[in-house]
């Protein structure tokens, strides 16, 4: 076993679009209902948001609070390290636009792409950072507009996702006993066909085709990715348990990934932990990708479901196939 922690979680900031988009909206443009929505999913709700308003700049604003909770100014950053989807363009990193708008100067800056894990595996690479002695202080941000790559004809996916961004600040452990206590990151890219973009990447760039044939756009095989996603989820849960040496009893809250309630339900169960040490806002949020889990996380705190010494235990799957999962001391 790794000693740990290295490094500590010091804040978490947000930031969503005010448009809401309901079901009973998707239903003027869509063959679905709310009723059905709600049974197969868990979602009420969704943010979208405006053409203007890009990913860059909604990291920006989680980010700002994530600092400004944590005290540390744009100066104190070694590296900033966004993970996305979603990027507002292929050159250069989002990471690297999110540096100039907040003035990092001393940062590097980069994406990682793994989609609905992605936070996790950005948190894992700022542990990484920190234990090396490369960085003291790293931005991890989780941000999407997956509303640009959803398919609103589709109604297996234009259910599902929403946007917005979630922040913390990861600096080196003041020796307290808070901290990333455990890390576990894993995929499968035989599994990547089943939830994927076809289009718009080298292998088929953009064209007049790839539009018309709305390759452009995510598709999923939904069954199949359910399956998956609740065998992966179990075993990151009981693999960042083992890693950090303690039990899902010990366990004050559980994060999960907000992509659909039954697969929150499922790995829950599967971690013999109650509903009520779950955190979920999938009604509120739907899938936002790599920012579903600061989203939960800064609503966690604020309704004081994690305090200071709080143990808890973050789980994502997503596209590639990716799983990842920690276990922190608040």
């Amino acid at each position: 076993m790794i000693p740990r922690p290295f490094a500590e979680m010091a804040s978490v900031g947000v930031a969503v679009p005010p448009r809401v988009l309901t079901n009973h909206e998707l239903t003027g443009m869509l063959d679905t209902s709310d009723e059905w929505i709600v049974e197969r999913t868990g979602i009420r709700e969704r943010r979208i948001a405006a053409p203007e308003q890009s990913v860059a700049m909604l990291s920006q604003e989680a980010s700002e609070l994530a600092m400004e909770r944590a005290g540390v100014s744009p100066a104190d950053l070694d590296a900033i390290v966004l993970a996305t989807a979603s990027p507002d363009r292929l050159l250069p990193s989002t990471a690297c636009d999110l540096q100039a708008l907040l003035g990092a100067d001393n940062a590097a800056a980069f994406d990682v792409g793994a989609a609905c894990p992605g936070f996790v595996y950005a948190l894992t690479v700022a542990e990484g950072l920190i234990a090396s002695g490369q960085s003291r202080t790293v931005l991890v941000v989780g941000a999407e507009k997956l509303s640009t790559i959803t398919d609103f004809q589709d109604r297996s996916t234009a259910i599902l996702f929403g946007d917005g961004a979630g922040a913390s600040i990861v600096r080196r452990s003041s020796g307290n006993g808070r901290g990333i206590l455990s890390t576990f990151i894993k995929s499968d890219g035989r599994l990547a066909p089943l939830l994927y973009r076809p289009g718009g990447g080298s292998s088929d760039p953009i064209s007049e085709r790839v539009v018309c044939e709305r390759n452009h756009f995510m598709k999923m095989a939904g069954r199949e990715v359910f399956k998956a996603a609740v065998r992966a989820m179990a075993e990151a849960c009981d693999e960042a348990l083992r890693r950090a040496g303690v039990s899902a009893e010990e366990i004050d809250l559980l994060v999960p990934h907000q992509a659909n309630l039954h697969i929150i339900e499922a790995t829950a169960k599967h971690a013999g932990m109650p509903m009520s040490k779950v955190m979920v806002n999938v009604d509120r949020y739907g899938n936002t990708s790599s920012a579903s889990i600061p989203l939960a996380l800064d609503q966690a705190v604020a309704e004081g479901r994690v305090k200071p010494g709080s143990l808890i235990l973050l789980v994502a799957f997503g596209a590639g196939f990716t799983w990842g999962s920690a276990v922190v001391r608040w």
